[in-house]
């Protein structure tokens, strides 16, 4: 009998803190259900970052070596005992997360809060699912999403953080018309205005601390107006926050010229006290949309990944609406450099003093 021959593959492993090697692993044929992909690009997200530079993301700590990367998409190269809607030669969009399909989450729909869910590339669940910084990998076929003719590799990529965005724009009940301001300014925030462009919103306008990034967003079309928040001392009391958080709102409001404030205001930073500002800035009866005190009749609301937003997400980078969205890819890097695309995004400037924005890594 003669011996059966493995294939073998690249995979970029992350082992703890900054060490992430090229290691050579075996890939196997693709079981039922599932479909074997060439990863043709992946993009850099800020959880990778926190796994590469601290070994874990918030409370999901690495307990073993681990492939990042969930922002993907690639060439279906081989399919399983089962697949029937996709073939070899397929492009496709890979969504990371595995749900279950079987409790009342995923038959209802929002399966991106299935508590079976696991993740491509995410520590919340042991033994850990790899993600995408590898050459192929075998995913669910259900979630492997064929591309539109005129949608690129690195298009298709940016689906998982637009779908963040569709997900959160859907709860905020974003429409035509609507102002709209968003609270940091990058990846997924240069991607909150560029949806809330192509939805007809009146006026979109952003706040950061970083002016180059600001600049950025307001060169390329994504927002009308910003306003740089100043860099001041840490606030000595919370009451002293507060304070500043409502002077900081009023000042940027003032400068928008809507001093009643906006239909909605998509949070992106994830930071305490942008958090409080955003409460201020929202219109009475306005929404607050926490991507990342109820004095008034302003709802917050939170907003987990997504739920059947890829489709959506495709066709939408595919149709040209989202003005200039290629630009938000600043660096592309191949795969066996990919710990140098993560030096890049820790520092937000390359060795030319350019800024970086979005990281693409490619085979």
């Amino acid at each position: 009998m003669s011996p059966v021959q493995i294939h073998t593959q690249r995979a970029a492993v992350l082992h703890g803190p900054k060490d992430l090697l090229l290691e050579d692993r075996p890939i196997w044929p693709p079981q039922y259900n599932h479909a074997q992909v060439a990863v043709k690009a992946t993009g850099l997200c800020g959880s990778d970052l926190h796994y590469y530079l601290e070994g874990r993301n918030g409370d999901f700590a690495l307990q073993a070596p681990l492939v990042l990367g969930h922002e993907s998409a690639g060439v279906v190269v081989s399919v399983g005992p089962g697949v029937k809607n996709l073939f070899p030669g397929q492009r496709v969009a890979i969504e990371a997360g595995v749900m279950c399909q079987h409790c009342e989450y995923c038959d209802s729909s929002r399966y991106n809060l299935c508590k079976g869910m696991r993740f491509a590339s995410s520590a919340k669940t042991f033994p850990h699912l790899d993600g995408t910084l590898q050459d192929r990998m075998n995913h669910p076929a259900n979630v492997l999403h064929p591309l539109p003719d005129n949608c690129s590799f690195e298009q298709a990529a940016l689906a998982e953080p637009l779908s963040v965005l569709i997900h959160a724009s859907r709860r905020a009940g974003l429409r035509e018309g609507q102002k709209i301001l968003v609270f940091g300014v990058g990846s997924i925030g240069i991607l909150a205005c560029a949806l809330a462009k192509s939805s007809g919103a009146s006026k979109v306008v952003a706040i950061d601390i970083n002016q180059q990034r600001l600049d950025f967003a307001k060169g390329n079309g994504f927002a009308s107006q910003t306003f740089c928040l100043p860099k001041v001392d840490r606030a000595k009391s919370s009451e002293e926050q507060l304070r500043r958080a409502r002077e900081s709102v009023s000042l940027a409001l003032s400068e928008f010229g809507t001093p009643d404030g906006f239909d909605i205001v998509f949070e992106c930073t994830g930071a305490e006290t942008c958090i409080q500002m955003s409460i201020h800035a929202a219109i009475t009866g306005g929404k607050v949309m926490l991507v990342a005190a109820a004095l008034r009749e302003v709802d917050i609301i939170g907003s987990f990944r997504y739920a059947n937003t890829y489709p959506t997400a495709l066709a939408l980078l595919a149709s040209g609406k989202l003005t200039n969205i290629e630009k938000l890819i600043t660096h592309r890097i191949r795969l066996q450099d990919t710990a140098r695309g993560f030096e890049l995004l820790a520092r937000g400037k390359d060795e030319d003093g350019n800024m970086v924005m979005k990281v693409m890594i490619s085979p």
